[in-house]
């Protein structure tokens, strides 16, 4: 059996207490990828004191120099992309044309944040006194406590890892436990790309045992984590006790409305797509579909004809539709949703089962699930449950929908099907998200336009594009007076 190790200084190193456990393909439990460390807080401190070694030469490295490894890294990405992405289907399940394009995102942001090397603009403004300049810049914060999820293992830590570096800082990436290897691999590509020893640590572990600590480290100025809104909240209240910047980027309970004049079968492809690409283990998965009474009908017996003949099974299979669950404690906590949500009278039209046929014994596999008769106040309209399970709502107007879609603790990701540019462009104010989709799915971001969502879905920051750069540096004013006197503002 293969054994890897913790990234720490640029070295391969064991976990301190010699713990490992073992890294499985979620669709054959058999399957086992290799041993990974069980890190502890030891470990961490470990590596956030390798980090804040590295970063004094990092941050005074000229942003055009620091762009240059970002940009070979992304170099090297697209060499190794299909290797990577086989290897992502194997230990994620998710299918394998979605996990060249998860690789894919990588390089996309990899060339993105390159090219902020040579911007990272800041301000200059003039002053209301004579013989003086102001302008800003952006300036490091040291060193960055990166948590990021199973469900995307290349691109999110990319969309932190990036924008990290291009701004001076050091880091430890602490990646979920289901998907360490693509950060581990991450790490050896950014090291071959130039990057020095130190500047990027990749810990292994759980998150009570390995995250936590990281989050309380006196040495780690910024937390950016994403994943649930339950661990994000304790991530909040950590940092603020500690003075320490977080970012947050948490769950969705995202809602696609499908209005009387829209085009129905790309309303019902792009439904099938946002609720059960990857098993619907996206923060941006369709999870209600809100429909105007007047085609609720031709919708439904569509959706769910289409939804029916999705083949499920491994990931390296191109004909499969729908791979695995990532593991088994999470196929029970969808299945438990299910039955509550029939329990509370939504109508089960499909699925609503494990999947446990042939070969898919050895895997976690759960039937495309589609549920009507649903109100805005059951939990299967109100929960986030992160699989391929979607609830069917009925409205009567416009209106109606926005009130449905609105009447969520979650604001990340939404759509709508009409062909009327004046709702369309209506909806964009009405709907309380941070993204918003017209005539398409609520999935498929892109590298360079911020990511990130209103109310329980994060604290206010956003991840990809420019607005990366306010997570991951300090603003510094800077006033610069010539005049050969003490100048007082305001006063003078």
């Amino acid at each position: 059996m293969k054994s890897y190790r913790n990234f720490i200084d640029g070295q391969a190193v064991s976990a301190g207490s010699g713990k490992t456990f073992l890294d499985r393909n979620p669709a054959d439990r058999r399957d086992i990828l290799g041993a990974v460390p069980r890190s502890a807080a030891a470990d961490i401190d470990r590596a956030v004191q390798s980090a804040k070694k590295a970063m004094p030469g990092w941050a005074a490295t000229p942003p055009p120099r620091r762009a240059e490894v970002l940009f070979r890294s992304a170099q090297i990405l697209e060499q190794k992309k299909e290797e990577l992405a086989c290897l992502m289907t194997r230990e994620m399940g998710k299918l394998l044309r979605e996990s060249s394009a998860d690789v894919q995102e990588a390089i996309d942001t990899a060339y993105f944040f390159a090219g902020e090397g040579r911007r990272l603009y800041g301000q200059t403004v003039p002053s209301e006194l004579k013989n003086k300049m102001c302008f800003t810049l952006r300036r490091p914060i040291g060193v960055c406590g990166l948590i990021t999820p199973w469900n995307f293992p290349l691109a999110i830590p990319a969309w932190k890892v990036y924008p990290a570096l291009i701004c001076g800082n050091a880091m430890v990436l602490k990646p979920a436990e289901d998907t360490p290897l693509m950060s581990l691999f991450f790490a050896e590509i950014l090291t071959a790309a130039g990057l020095p020893a130190g500047v990027m640590n990749v810990v292994v572990g759980f998150g009570k045992e390995a995250g936590a600590p990281l989050a309380r480290h006196k040495d780690v100025s910024l937390v950016s984590f994403t994943g649930s809104s339950e661990v994000g909240s304790w991530i909040a209240s950590t940092c603020g006790k500690l003075l320490k910047r977080c970012s947050l980027e948490m769950g969705g309970k995202n809602a696609q409305i499908v209005m009387e004049d829209a085009d129905l079968d790309l309303a019902v492809t792009a439904a099938l797509w946002g609720a059960f690409a990857t098993s619907g283990q996206r923060c941006t998965a369709t999870s209600r579909i809100i429909l105007h009474e007047k085609i609720y009908h031709p919708f439904l017996k569509l959706f769910v004809k289409a939804a029916a003949d999705l083949k499920i099974g491994r990931g390296d299979d191109p004909s499969t539709a729908l791979g695995p669950i990532i593991n088994e404690t999470r196929l029970r906590q969808i299945h438990r949703q299910v039955q509550r949500a029939k329990k509370e009278g939504a109508r089960l039209v499909l699925g609503g089962k494990i999947e446990k046929v042939g070969e898919r014994k050895q895997g976690y596999f759960y039937q495309p699930t589609v549920f009507t008769g649903v109100s805005s106040r059951m939990s299967v309209a109100q929960e986030e449950i992160f699989g391929p399970v979607v609830g069917l709502i009925k409205v009567k107007n416009y209106e109606e929908a926005i009130r449905v879609t609105n009447d969520s603790v979650y604001g990340l990701s939404s759509s709508i099907f009409t062909r009327d540019v004046a709702r369309a462009i209506k909806s964009i104010e009405d709907i309380q998200s941070g993204i918003t989709y017209i005539n398409s799915s609520t999935i498929g971001a892109e590298a360079h336009l911020p990511f990130g969502g209103i109310k329980k879905t994060g604290n206010g920051h956003r991840e990809a594009g420019v607005t990366a750069l306010d997570i991951f540096s300090e603003w510094k004013t800077v006033y610069l007076d010539t005049s050969g006197k003490l100048q007082r503002a305001q006063m003078d």
